[in-house]
């Protein structure tokens, strides 16, 4: 599936984080012209790319994955790993003798929270619950295409290179998985790197407290920066650096650390990062098609033609308005989800 191909003809929607707003991304297939066929979505020139994180938080993340899925297996769309799908695959999956603790994923307070909505819907279909989990290990953790490429948060072209040698193509395997709850291993690089991006360690001593409540030392950073002096030039995340934090100069050890994406590159695509305002990209070749759906933001995709710029007139979406709350059944029909 990450392999390059070509198809001259065909355009893609690459459409952003969708975490169980199943009705929202109905109403924004329709938009760009799907229609079902079938009881499948599909375009009759145009293919779908799902960035992840189908799952956790929103009202009908049963049904988000049914369509998704259903895509999927019909050549409608493809689809990359999100960090909630590798963080269900975790949260599920036993650990094994000797490692020193039950579950790959712990299941501590803040664990049980991200995926408590996922259980509780999945509750009364056990079996479909694990069938899901049996799916999610055949979706990519990157698209890599002539045209354009396609990972949940973030592009580190050494690790992708190596990792397609390691596994012999963009899928991770029980192993993989098991191996990868080790954060300092490769495998556990690999699934924190394309999946929630590159960070950097705050200065000795100092934190920042998250809209969330999650206390962290390090903060979110762009890989695609392009000779970036201060911590400004290359934090990406929704909280804020304190400006004494933000004015702070790079030292040459940071800029080792960072890494980069090659203008001459072809467009890349990740979602994760819960944008605000207008769409539009964030370097001629980046775009972040994440606008926080599931918190009453933007449902996006963009719509690929070939081109090696991106434009913020290629940008569509559906606006997600506020009365609703996820307390079953209500209806998002009737508000623009």
């Amino acid at each position: 599936m990450a392999g390059k191909t070509r198809a001259a003809s065909r355009g893609y929607d690459i459409i952003g984080d969708i975490h169980g707003c199943a009705n929202t991304l109905a109403r924004l297939l329709e938009q760009m012209g799907y229609r079902k066929v079938n009881g499948v979505y599909q375009h009759t020139r145009r293919q779908a790319i799902f960035i992840g994180d189908i799952i956790d938080r929103g009202p009908r993340i049963r049904e988000a994955l049914h369509m998704v899925r259903d895509m999927v297996e019909h050549g409608a769309a493809r689809i990359v790993m999100g960090n909630h799908e590798y963080n269900a695959l975790g949260y599920c999956t036993r650990a094994r003798p000797g490692s020193g603790k039950k579950w790959l994923r712990e299941h501590n307070a803040r664990h049980d929270r991200l995926i408590r909505e996922t259980l509780e819907q999945f509750e009364p279909y056990p079996y479909e619950w694990n069938e899901f989990l049996e799916w999610f290990y055949t979706i990519p953790l990157f698209i890599d295409d002539e045209d354009f490429r396609a990972v949940h948060a973030c592009w580190d072209g050494d690790l992708i290179d190596k990792f397609k040698r390691v596994q012999g193509g963009a899928c991770v395997d029980e192993d993989f998985l098991h191996a990868s709850a080790a954060i300092e291993s490769f495998a556990g690089q690999v699934m924190d790197t394309l999946l929630r991006g590159t960070d950097l360690r705050l200065p000795e001593g100092m934190s920042i407290t998250g809209k969330d409540g999650y206390v962290r030392e390090f903060f979110r950073t762009k890989f695609w920066a392009d000779d970036p002096v201060t911590y400004a030039d290359v934090v990406f995340q929704p909280d804020p650096l304190p400006p004494e934090v933000a004015s702070r100069v790079l030292t040459p050890r940071e800029r080792q650390q960072l890494i980069s994406y090659p203008l001459d590159a072809p467009p890349v695509f990740v979602g994760h990062y819960w944008m605000e305002g207008a769409p539009a990209p964030l370097k001629s070749n980046v775009a972040c098609i994440d606008y926080s759906a599931v918190k009453y933001g933007k449902l996006v995709a963009y719509r690929m033609d070939g081109e090696r710029a991106l434009s913020r007139d290629k940008f569509v979406w559906v606006d997600v308005e506020r009365p609703e709350q996820p307390d079953y059944p209500t209806s998002e029909d009737s508000v623009a989800r």
